[in-house]
C-alpha cells in the first residue's frame, strides 16, 4: 500500500516540477503584498477610531488575507516532496490554519465566530472584543514567522551579531512607540507625545517598569495589549539574540562574538537550535498561563472586575509582568493599591514568577527538566551545573539578605500597618522584586534612607545570566566575590564551587563591573543638572537621581516618584540607561568596536604601586 501511495507522489511531484517555482515564486511576491497591507490594516483597525462602514470593508479585507494565507500554506503541501513530513514540521501552523478555516465555516453557517461564543457560554461576557484582538496577534505571528524565514538575504549581510541584536531592540522599541502613539491606545483626546511613548515603550521592551503614565487609566485595553505584548518580546531577547547566533555561526563568527552572548545563554547550549529555543517558549508560557490561572482564583473580592474577560486579562497581564520581571501594572499604584495591597495570595504567587523568571533558562532547564531530574537520580553523584549552583544559591542568599533587612528597617515604617503574615509577606516580595522587577507593596518614596541603600545595592546585582531581568547578574558579583576572596587570601587562583575561575571570566566580570559603574556615575552626573527642579523640591535630594538611574540601568523600574516630574532631557537619559542596561554594556561596547587585526604582542611587565 505504501509502495503504491508512494508511487503516485511520484508522478504528481514530477507532474508538479516544472511549475513549482514559477507558483512558489508568484506566491512569495504574493506573501509579501498581502503581508504589508495586512500589517497596514491592523495597525489603521485597531490605531483609530472606525465607522461601521470601514470597519466592516476591513474585517472582509481580513477574510481575504486569511484565505490566502490558507491557500498559501495548502500550495506548500502541495509542491513539498514530502507533504506529511512538511506538516509535521509545521504542526503550529497547521493547527492554526485549521483553526482558521473551522471559524470561517463556523461564521459562514452560523452567522458568528465559534470562539467568542464558547468563551461567552463560559461565563466571559464581551468575548468578542477579547477573541478578535487575539486572533489578530495569531495573524501577526503568522506573518512575523513568514517574514523571520531564513532567506539569501540575510546571508549577504555582514554586519556583527551584537551590531544585528543592538538594531533589532532599536527597531522592536521605536515600532512599540508608534503603536502606543495611536490615537485608540490611550484614554486621552489625540494621542501620547513621542517623548512619553518612547519611554514607556523603551521601558516595557527593557522588562524595566518606570512609567511617566498611570499605565491603568492612561491606556485603553489595546494599549495595555500592547504593552503586555511589547514585554513579552523584551523579556525573550535571548530567543532573539540566540536565534540570530545560531544562524550567524552557520557562517563563521569570531570568538569575541560568542563571548558576547554568555550573559545570555549557556555557550555549550546556545547552538542546540530549535530544541533549546522551544524549550524557552514553551516553559516560559507555561510559567506565565499557570501563574495567571492561580491568580484568577486568588484576586479579592473586593476588586470590582467587570467580567471575566477583564479577571483574566488583569491575570495574564500581570503574570506575564512578573515572569519577565517588568514591573508593570494595571492597578493604579501598582500592589500598593488598597484594592490589592493585602492581597497576599496574589503577592506569593508573583513572587515565585518574578523569582524563576530572574533565575534565568539555563538553570531552570537544569532543575526542573525531567531528564535532568532523571539523570540525578539515575547518578547520584551529580549535582546541579555551576550555572545553576551560582544563580540558585546567590539568588536565595539575597533575597533572605534583603528580606531580613527590610523586616528589620521599614517595621516600624511602611509596613507597621500590616500583620505579622502581611509583614512577612511584604518584606520577602520587596526583597524578590527589588533585585529585577519593581513591583512595589509600600510607598517606596517613604522607606527609611538605610533601606534605600540596600536597594542599590540588589539593583545593580540583579538578576542570573541567561534570565529576564537586569543588573550585572548574580554570576558577574559571584566571580567579583571570589576573585576578592583570593586575592585576600593571595591565592593566584579564582575558584568558586570547587572549581577554578578563568581568568578571562573574571576580567569580563570586572568589565562589566566598571562599565556598570561608569554609566551610572555619568547619568547621575548629567541628571544632577538637568533636573535641578526636582533637586530644589522640598524632600527631595540627589539620592532620588541615583536611585532613578540605577533603577533604570539595572532595568528594576522602582522609582521614590520622581519619573513623571523628569524634564525632557531627564527622560531622555533614562531612556538610554533602559536601554544600555538592558541590550548589556559589554554588547554596545563590541557593537560599536572596531575590529582588531592582531592582538599576538605583549608590552615588558609594569611594576608600580596598588592601592
Amino acid at each position: 500500500m505504501n509502495t503504491f501511495v508512494n508511487k503516485i507522489r511520484e508522478r504528481i511531484n514530477l507532474k508538479l516540477y516544472n511549475s513549482k517555482n514559477l507558483v512558489l515564486g508568484i506566491f512569495r511576491i504574493l506573501l509579501i503584498l498581502f503581508t504589508i497591507s495586512a500589517i497596514g490594516a491592523i495597525v489603521y483597525y485597531y490605531g483609530f477610531p472606525q465607522t461601521s462602514e470601514t470597519k466592516e470593508l476591513l474585517l472582509n479585507y481580513f477574510k481575504v488575507v486569511f484565505g490566502f494565507y490558507v491557500l498559501h500554506y495548502i500550495t506548500q503541501i502541495i509542491y513539498d516532496f514530502s507533504p506529511l513530513q512538511f506538516i509535521k514540521k509545521t504542526w503550529f501552523q497547521a493547527i492554526m490554519m485549521l483553526l482558521l478555516i473551522l471559524e470561517g465555516l463556523h461564521n459562514e453557517i452560523f452567522g458568528h465566530m465559534l470562539l467568542p461564543t464558547l468563551f461567552e457560554r463560559l461565563g466571559m461576557h464581551n468575548a468578542a472584543d477579547y477573541t478578535g484582538v487575539f486572533i489578530h496577534i495569531y495573524f501577526l505571528i503568522t506573518i512575523i514567522s513568514e517574514l523571520g524565514k531564513p532567506s539569501q538575504i540575510l546571508t549577504k549581510i555582514k554586519l556583527d551579531p551584537s551590531v544585528i541584536f543592538t538594531l533589532t531592540f532599536i527597531l522592536i522599541i521605536l515600532s512599540g512607540t508608534g503603536l502606543l502613539m495611536l490615537p485608540e491606545m490611550t484614554t486621552i483626546k489625540g494621542s501620547m507625545n513621542f517623548l512619553d511613548a518612547l519611554f514607556t515603550s523603551t521601558s516595557a521592551v527593557c522588562v524595566t517598569g518606570l512609567i511617566v503614565e498611570d499605565t491603568a487609566t492612561f491606556f485603553t485595553f489595546k494599549g495595555q495589549l500592547i504593552l503586555m505584548a511589547l514585554i513579552k518580546i523584551g523579556g525573550l531577547n535571548i530567543l532573539i539574540f540566540s536565534t540570530l547566533m545560531a544562524f550567524a555561526a552557520k557562517f563563521g563568527i569570531s570568538v569575541k562574538h560568542h563571548n558576547v552572548i554568555e550573559d545570555f545563554v549557556n555557550k555549550d547550549s546556545m547552538f542546540g537550535t530549535g530544541g533549546m529555543l522551544r524549550n524557552i517558549i514553551l516553559w516560559s508560557i507555561g510559567f506565565e498561563l499557570l501563574g495567571a490561572v492561580l491568580m484568577y482564583f486568588l484576586w479579592s473580592d473586593h476588586i470590582p472586575f467587570r467580567n471575566s474577560g477583564q479577571k483574566i486579562f488583569y491575570s495574564l497581564f500581570h503574570s506575564v509582568s512578573a515572569f519577565n520581571n517588568a514591573g508593570f501594572s494595571i492597578f493604579t499604584d501598582g500592589f500598593g493599591n488598597p484594592l490589592v495591597q493585602h492581597n497576599y495570595g496574589v503577592h506569593w504567587i508573583l513572587s515565585v514568577l518574578i523569582f524563576l523568571g530572574a533565575l534565568g533558562f539555563v538553570p531552570i532547564f537544569d532543575i526542573f527538566e525531567p531528564r535532568a531530574i532523571l539523570n540525578r537520580y539515575v547518578n547520584k553523584w551529580k549535582s546541579f551545573k555551576i550555572d545553576t549552583r551560582i544563580a540558585l544559591y546567590y539568588s536565595l542568599g539575597l533575597i533572605v539578605f534583603g528580606a531580613v533587612l527590610f523586616f528589620a528597617l521599614e517595621y516600624n515604617n511602611t509596613l507597621k500597618d500590616q500583620s505579622l503574615y502581611g509583614k512577612i509577606t511584604g518584606a520577602v516580595f520587596q526583597s524578590v522584586t527589588t533585585r529585577t522587577a519593581g513591583f512595589n507593596t509600600v510607598d517606596i518614596g517613604a522607606m527609611t534612607i538605610p533601606m534605600l541603600i540596600m536597594f542599590l545595592v540588589l539593583m545593580f546585582i540583579g538578576a542570573s545570566s541567561s534570565s529576564t531581568g537586569g543588573g550585572i547578574k548574580t554570576s558577574t558579583f559571584a566571580i567579583i566575590w571570589a576573585a576578592t576572596v583570593a586575592t585576600i587570601k593571595n591565592n593566584e587562583r579564582t575558584e568558586l564551587f570547587k572549581r577554578t575561575i578563568p581568568v578571562e571570566l573574571v576580567k569580563r566580570a570586572y568589565s562589566i563591573f566598571i562599565f556598570f559603574i561608569f554609566g551610572i556615575v555619568v547619568s547621575v552626573f548629567l541628571l544632577s543638572i538637568t533636573e535641578t527642579e526636582i533637586l530644589n523640591t522640598a524632600g527631595r535630594s540627589v539620592l532620588d537621581l541615583i536611585f532613578e538611574e540605577v533603577s533604570a540601568i539595572c532595568t528594576v523600574g522602582l522609582s521614590t516618584g520622581i519619573t513623571s516630574q523628569l524634564s525632557e532631557a531627564g527622560k531622555a537619559i533614562i531612556i538610554a540607561s533602559m536601554f544600555i542596561g538592558r541590550v548589556g554594556t559589554l554588547t554596545i561596547a563590541f557593537a560599536v568596536s572596531k575590529r582588531v587585526i592582531s592582538l599576538n604582542y605583549k608590552y615588558p611587565k609594569a611594576h608600580m604601586l596598588v592601592g
